[in-house]
């Protein structure tokens, strides 16, 4: 049921032994979609199928997600600075080159540190409920993050129960309930404890305080991205998310100022899922009111 979903060929890219999976489909100008935890490039998929008949539409499986290898602590690092680094060498090996960045959860941050890092590589910027910097005022840390983060407890609950990704289905959409079979589109590739350890890896590399391994390489990005404010920017932002809320996108307000922004105001983290069939149409239209070779000459 998955691969009716989700019909993309397989793409491989090897990280030194590592195998990355990613969705190359369509031809033309290159948009690159970057998913966060505890999703995989099948949040995309919708996405991919309206975008792919007229450009072409990468969006790889972090090491440890969706149909990419799930190795041990042994074999990969999962931090901030390696998923900046794979996604970079994703973007050198297909030579991708003035991007359209579409970013959603820790996508945005990990999408944005490569884009504050190479600036004249990206030519338009695409957000859904997001991040690219810390903890905006008036912010707080879910609870079920902070219950996630916490030693025991935290591995028990991710990566024996799968209570992060059982829970994201069900809290992380607010219209409707996700059918059965998308449903576990999501859950297919967390099908183990072992094949969950990015799951959790993800939550306790959130960076909330300065000693945490992530911290400089996310504040560096957040004093970066005024670099890219001249780009083209369309947001999309589902309202009723209880992590990325209206705090988070008044903070991109403030630093994309001229960015296109639509809010749902039933729609929540995956906005996708709940409003999927309105963002389409407004990503398409986006695309078309900027063309590559005009968001070009700003870069």
């Amino acid at each position: 049921m998955v691969s009716e979903l989700y019909p993309f060929a397989p793409h491989r890219l090897d990280l030194d032994g590592l195998s990355m999976h990613y969705v190359d489909e369509g031809r033309g100008e290159p948009v690159l979609m970057v998913h966060g935890n505890p999703s995989w490039s099948f949040l995309y998929r919708d996405l991919i199928k309206s975008l792919a008949r007229e450009r072409r539409c990468i969006a790889p499986d972090h090491i440890g997600c969706g149909r990419s290898d799930k190795p041990g602590d042994d074999r990969y690092d999962y931090t901030l600075q390696s998923r900046v680094d794979d996604l970079t060498r994703l973007v050198d090996t297909l030579e991708l080159d003035q991007v359209t960045l579409v970013v959603h959860d820790w996508g945005g941050m990990i999408g944005w540190a490569w884009a504050v890092a190479h600036p004249d590589r990206v030519a338009r910027l695409v957000l859904f409920n997001t991040s690219a910097f810390g903890l905006p005022e008036g912010a707080r840390v879910p609870a079920s993050l902070t219950l996630a983060r916490t030693p025991g407890i935290g591995a028990l609950l991710v990566r024996g129960l799968s209570a992060f990704s059982r829970g994201a289905n069900r809290h992380c959409v607010t219209r409707r309930p996700l059918s059965p079979e998308v449903a576990q589109g999501y859950l297919a590739p967390y099908d183990s404890w072992a094949h969950r350890i990015a799951v959790h890896r993800f939550v306790q590399d959130i960076p909330l305080r300065p000693a945490d391994r992530a911290w400089e390489l996310m504040a560096r990005t957040a004093a970066g991205i005024e670099r890219l404010a001249d780009r083209p920017a369309l947001i999309c932002w589902g309202l009723r998310d209880f992590v990325f809320d209206r705090h988070f996108l008044a903070e991109w307000e403030r630093r994309l100022p001229d960015a296109e922004v639509h809010a749902f105001d039933d729609a929540g983290h995956y906005v996708l899922e709940d409003a999927g069939d309105e963002i389409e149409p407004l990503v398409l239209d986006f695309l078309a009111r900027h063309p590559l070779a005009a968001a070009g000459e700003q870069a």
